[in-house]
């Protein structure tokens, strides 16, 4: 009896994922707002730009940093999104509402390993995505700094194939 006791609260203390749940699902939001706020700061001023007659200096390197990193943020919420649902689906339940909507295949989980590769995919995008983001920011004084500029986009590329060649690709 004892024993049964025991099980049934240590299988119901899996349900503390739901705060990692939650958490996640509403940090993904709050990083939806804020890339969404730095596109429409964009918008603004592309419209100042070309209607108001207001050119600031570095206007176009500084709209595609403020795209990428609204890029950025938004792959970085769709990894909490993946984390979130996988995590529940793992632990607490199928999520019956995304069953024959395609919702399923997107962020549908069967074990740990399929999670921990679908995130770090998507952080691999976030790593390229924020690389070059700084690389639009960075002057080249030399020849020696286009080569290692040149390797790391090599390297960059090999890890994304890697990546991928043991996939369903």
């Amino acid at each position: 009896m004892l024993e049964r006791w025991f099980e049934k609260g240590l299988w119901a203390s899996r349900l503390v994922i739901l705060l990692a749940v939650i958490f996640s699902i509403f940090a993904a939001f709050a990083l939806f707002l804020i890339g969404s706020a730095d596109l429409y700061h964009v918008v603004i001023a592309t419209y100042k730009y070309f209607f108001m007659g207001i050119h600031p200096e570095n206007f176009h390197a500084d709209v595609v940093a403020e795209i990428i990193g609204a890029v950025d943020l938004y792959l970085i919420a769709v990894v909490l999104l993946i984390f979130g649902f996988g995590i529940y689906e793992l632990f607490i339940s199928d999520i019956d509402v995304a069953k024959g909507t395609g919702g399923d295949k997107v962020l549908y989980v069967s074990s740990l390993d399929e999670l921990k590769d679908k995130i770090a995919k998507v952080i691999v995008m976030v790593l390229v995505v924020s690389f070059f983001q700084r690389v639009l920011h960075t002057d080249y004084k030399g020849s020696l700094e286009m080569l290692y500029f040149a390797i790391s986009i090599t390297a960059l590329s090999l890890g994304l194939y890697f990546l991928h060649k043991g996939g369903k690709h």
